[in-house]
């Protein structure tokens, strides 16, 4: 089992440095859909993701229609919108022959409308209330919903606990 965060169209580098630190702290690959709105040797997505975008498995692909073409049988797509009807909490992310995809939409206009209706039923979403905010900040979001996967795979191959290196102190 593998988990993905997928950035469809990012637009602003430091979310996508941001998303690309959380990705090397959960060994979480990030495939990152074009046409992208930065190019990846900005100086703002290298100080969002100082010393961590080497250690991150990135993917890139060329448009959605390209991403699409990669999923196999074994791929489970989930999109994460507002326009959703379903919790992200709701799904089970725990079965070890599939690999997780959480596709997320641009900052300023989401996932294309007519792709989200076509596939309302991998559509999940954070409660918020939105009479207060447009959305949640997409770092956070990305963050949000790949712990609650890691969550309920118990955390698979991240540690637990860490101690204090006293002897560095002195």
């Amino acid at each position: 089992m593998t988990n993905h965060i997928v950035l469809f169209e990012p637009l602003m580098p430091a979310n996508t440095g941001n998303i690309a630190r959380t990705c090397a702290g959960t060994d979480t690959v990030l495939d990152l859909i074009k046409p992208l709105g930065f190019s990846v040797d900005d100086k703002h997505l290298k100080r969002a993701g100082l010393d961590y975008w080497d250690k991150v498995d990135i993917n890139y692909h060329e448009s959605l229609p390209a991403f699409m073409n990669t999923l196999g049988e074994k791929d489970k797509l989930y999109l994460v919108s507002k326009f959703a009807n379903h919790d992200y909490t709701d799904r089970d992310y725990t079965d070890d022959d599939y690999n997780y995809y959480f596709m997320f939409g641009k900052e300023t206009t989401g996932l294309p409308e007519m792709f989200m209706r076509d596939n309302e039923e991998k559509a999940i979403r954070i409660p918020q209330d939105d009479t207060h905010i447009r959305a949640l900040n997409l770092s956070n979001t990305c963050a949000i919903v790949i712990y609650e996967a890691l969550r309920q795979q118990s955390f698979p191959n991240l540690e637990r606990t860490h101690k204090y290196e006293y002897d560095k102190l002195k």
